[in-house]
C-alpha cells in the first residue's frame, strides 16, 4: 500500500539523520489510572496538542504543561504532582489493587482483558533510571487467573529516538475509547519499538515502529491445514503536526508468520509497501499463499481554542485494499469524536461514534482473527459477537466527568452497541453503564466502581468492585506554588470560527453493481445541503478546520466528514477551499469511500455570512453484498459507486 511506502521512505532517513536531543521518556499508564490518564487529556486539549498515539510519554506532557497552566493552574499542578514522581532516580510509577464481583461473564473495555468477572486486579510498574539515557520499568497487570507483565520495558535513546524492548502497550488513534486498529482492549504484548516522543522538523513528524508476538494460536492455515503457532504483529505509525492545534497520521499493522509460515523481515517490508500483491487473494495470489492480514488506517485530531475549547477527531480505517488498488481501502470503518475538557467548573464530556462493515477482525489465514490471548486487540466492540462472525456493528460511547462539591472525582459512562442483522446470530443491542467515583486520601486514590447492563445475547451482567491506586494528594501546594501562571480566561483566537451552512445540492450517481451487470448512471437530482464545521487562522491568509456535511444523493443520505478542509483568503472578501476525508453512503448496509472537493466563497455579504459554492466527489463507495436485495448470482461479493454532488450554501459563523 502507498501508505507503508510512504512511512518507510519517510521515517528511515529520520532515524539516521535526526538530531539527538534530551533522553529517554518514560509512559504514562494506559487503561489502568482513569483519573489521571483522563487529567492528562484536558490538560493537552487545553494546551493545544493534538496527540493521536498512545501510551503518553512524560515528555509530552512536560512539553504541553506551560501552555496549559495559563487556563487552568489548578488541573496543571495536579498532573505536575504526579509527574514529580517519576523524575528520581529510582520512582513508583503506578500501583493499584481492586476486588469485585459479578453476576455474569462480560469483558470490559481497555482493560487489558479483564473480565468482570474476576475476582481481583492488580496492576504496578517502577522505573529506574540509572542513565539519562537508559530506563528500566518494571511491571505487570493481574487478574483472577491471568497475569502479564505489561509495562516491563527497556528503554534506551534519545527523544528522536527510542528503543524500547518488552510488554509495551500500543495504541493507534486519537480516541480514548476505542481504537479501530490496536487498543488496550487485549493484553499487551511482547515488542521492540522504535520511536520518538518529542516533534522532529517544523513539520512536527513523529513516528513508530513495532514487532511484536501475538499469544498462541492453533487455527492458522498453512498448505491447506490448520497448525499452531505465534503469530508476528508489525506496525508502523507516522504523522506530522506543521500548523498549531492540528496533526493528521496514518498507521499500518501486519498480522503474519506463526508456526511454518514465512516472516522473514525482507517479505515483510514487500508486503508493506504492495499489500495487493502479498496479501489479498486473487488469481495471481492463491489463499494460502498470502503473506498476512494487513490493516491501514488515516487520523487526524483538531483542537479548536478559546473559552470552551474542544477536540475533534476522526478515524478512517480499511481492514483490506479495494478494487485492487492500493490507496483503497476495503471493508472500512469510520470513527468520529469530541471532546470537551470543561463544561464550566465541574464538567467534562467526551462522545465517540464508531461503525465498521463486515471483515473487521475476522481473517481466513488467521482463524482466531486479531486476537491475542482471547480479546479482540482493536476496538473493543469486535470482542460483543460470536467469534469469528463477519459482521459488522455500530457504537457509541458517552462519558461524563463530574467534580463533586464534596470533593473527588466523579465518573459516568454510557455504551451502547448494535450488530448488523444480516447473519444468523440474533443479537441485541448492547447496553453498559458504568460510574466510578474516588478520592485522593494522604498517598492513595479509594474508590468505587459499578458497571451494569445488557450484552449481545440478551443477557444482564453487573460488576461491583472497590479499588486503592498510589497517588499524590490532589492538591500539591508545591507543585501549584511551581505553576508558572495562574488561572485565567481563554479568549478565541482571531480566525477561530464555528460556523453552520444551510442551502441546496444537486447530487448524481455512477453504479457498479456487479460486472454481470450493466453500470448505471442517474441525472441531477435536487436535495438540501447541512453542514457544522470549524475552522482557525493558521497564516495570515490560510484557515485550517474539519467538517461534517450532510447530501442526500438518489433518495440516500450521504455523510462528507472533511478530516483537512483548508481555506485560502484572497482579500477581504473571496476565498478558494479544498478539502479531504471520507465519506458515509446510508444504503441497505453502510457503504465507504474516500470524499474530496472544490470550492469558493464569497465572504462578509454581511458580518459573520458567507456564500459558498463546492464541488464535492465521492470515490468508489464500497459495501459489500451481504443482504437479500443484492443482486442474485453475482460474480463479485462487493459494489460501487462513485457520487458527484455540487451545493450551494448561505454560512454563518460565529
Amino acid at each position: 500500500m502507498l501508505w507503508g511506502r510512504a512511512a518507510l521512505t519517510i521515517a528511515l532517513p529520520l532515524l539516521a539523520s535526526a538530531a539527538l536531543a534530551r533522553g529517554v521518556s518514560p509512559y504514562l499508564p494506559l487503561g489502568l489510572d482513569p483519573e489521571l490518564e483522563r487529567a492528562v487529556e484536558q490538560l493537552l486539549v487545553l494546551a493545544g496538542e493534538p496527540v493521536l498515539t498512545r501510551p503518553i510519554a512524560t515528555a509530552t506532557v512536560l512539553d504541553a504543561l506551560p501552555r496549559a497552566c495559563r487556563w487552568d493552574a489548578e488541573l496543571c499542578a495536579r498532573v505536575r504532582a504526579w509527574l514529580t514522581r517519576l523524575e528520581a532516580r529510582a520512582a513508583l510509577a503506578h500501583a493499584s489493587a481492586a476486588a469485585g464481583g459479578s453476576s455474569e461473564d462480560w469483558p470490559l473495555p481497555n482493560r487489558h482483558g479483564l473480565d468482570a468477572s474476576d475476582a481481583w486486579r492488580s496492576a504496578a510498574r517502577i522505573e529506574l533510571r540509572p542513565l539519562d539515557h537508559a530506563l528500566v520499568s518494571l511491571g505487570f497487570v493481574a487478574q483472577e487467573g491471568d497475569a502479564t507483565p505489561s509495562g516491563s520495558l527497556l528503554s534506551i535513546g534519545e527523544s528522536a529516538l527510542q528503543l524500547d524492548f518488552g510488554w509495551r502497550t500500543h495504541w493507534l488513534s486519537p480516541f480514548t475509547d476505542s481504537a479501530t486498529l490496536l487498543s488496550a482492549n487485549a493484553p499487551a504484548m511482547p515488542s521492540l519499538t522504535l520511536s520518538s516522543h518529542r516533534p522532529l522538523t517544523r513539520l512536527g513528524i513523529r513516528y513508530a515502529l513495532f514487532l511484536a508476538r501475538m499469544s498462541e494460536s492453533d487455527e492458522i492455515e498453512f498448505r491447506g491445514e490448520r497448525v499452531s503457532g505465534h503469530p508476528r504483529l508489525a506496525g508502523v505509525h507516522l504523522s506530522l503536526s506543521p500548523v498549531p492545534g492540528w496533526s493528521l497520521g496514518v498507521n499500518r499493522i501486519l498480522q503474519y508468520g506463526g508456526g511454518p509460515r514465512e516472516d522473514s523481515l525482507g517479505k515483510l517490508a514487500r508486503a508493506f509497501v504492495d499489500p495487493e500483491a502479498y496479501d489479498n487473494a486473487s488469481p495471481a495470489l492463491p489463499f494460502s499463499d498470502q503473506f498476512g492480514n494487513q490493516l491501514a488506517s488515516l487520523t487526524t485530531r483538531f483542537v479548536f481554542p478559546g473559552p470552551l475549547p474542544f477536540a475533534l477527531y476522526a478515524e478512517y480505517a480499511g481492514e483490506d485494499t479495494s478494487r485492487r488498488r492500493n490507496y483503497l481501502l476495503g471493508n472500512s470503518a469510520l470513527s468520529l469524536g469530541i471532546d470537551f475538557p470543561r463544561l464550566g467548573e465541574r464538567l467534562d464530556l467526551t462522545y465517540e461514534f464508531s461503525e465498521w462493515q463486515n471483515g473487521w477482525y475476522t481473517n481466513g489465514v488467521y482463524g482466531d482473527g486479531l486476537v491475542n490471548r482471547g480479546r479482540v486487540i482493536g476496538h473493543w466492540g469486535g470482542d460483543q459477537r460470536v467469534r469469528g462472525d463477519e459482521v459488522g456493528a455500530q457504537s457509541h460511547s458517552l462519558r461524563l466527568g463530574i467534580t463533586p462539591a464534596l470533593g473527588g472525582s466523579l465518573e459516568l459512562r454510557y455504551r451502547t452497541l448494535a450488530n448488523e442483522s444480516y447473519n444468523a446470530p440474533d443479537y441485541s443491542r448492547l447496553h453498559a453503564v458504568s460510574l466510578r467515583y474516588s478520592r485522593v486520601w494522604r498517598q492513595l486514590r479509594l474508590g468505587a466502581e459499578i458497571h451494569g447492563g445488557r450484552d449481545t445475547r440478551g443477557d444482564g451482567f453487573a460488576r461491583v468492585e472497590a479499588f486503592v491506586q498510589h497517588a499524590p494528594p490532589e492538591t500539591d501546594e508545591t507543585a501549584l506554588s511551581a505553576t508558572p501562571h495562574a488561572s485565567e480566561k481563554q479568549r478565541r483566537p482571531a480566525g477561530a470560527q464555528i460556523f453552520v451552512d444551510a442551502g441546496a445540492s444537486a447530487g448524481r450517481a455512477w453504479i457498479d453493481l456487479d460486472p454481470t451487470v450493466p453500470k448505471a448512471s442517474t441525472g441531477f437530482e435536487a436535495s438540501p445541503h447541512f453542514a457544522v464545521g470549524v475552522r482557525r487562522a493558521v497564516t495570515p491568509r490560510q484557515d485550517l478546520g474539519a467538517r461534517l456535511e450532510l447530501d442526500v444523493v438518489e433518495g440516500d443520505l450521504l455523510l462528507g466528514a472533511r478530516a483537512v478542509d483548508y481555506r485560502l483568503r484572497l482579500g477581504s472578501h473571496f476565498a478558494l477551499s479544498a478539502f479531504l476525508g471520507a465519506a458515509r453512503y446510508d444504503l441497505a448496509t453502510p457503504a465507504y469511500g474516500l470524499y474530496g472537493g472544490l470550492g469558493t466563497q464569497w465572504r462578509n455579504l454581511r458580518p459573520g455570512w458567507d456564500l459558498g459554492l463546492d464541488a464535492k466527489y465521492a470515490l468508489e463507495v464500497a459495501r459489500d453484498h451481504l443482504v437479500a436485495s443484492d443482486p442474485p448470482g453475482a460474480t463479485r461479493s462487493d459494489s460501487f459507486h462513485d457520487l458527484l454532488v455540487l451545493s450551494a450554501y448561505l454560512s454563518r459563523s460565529f
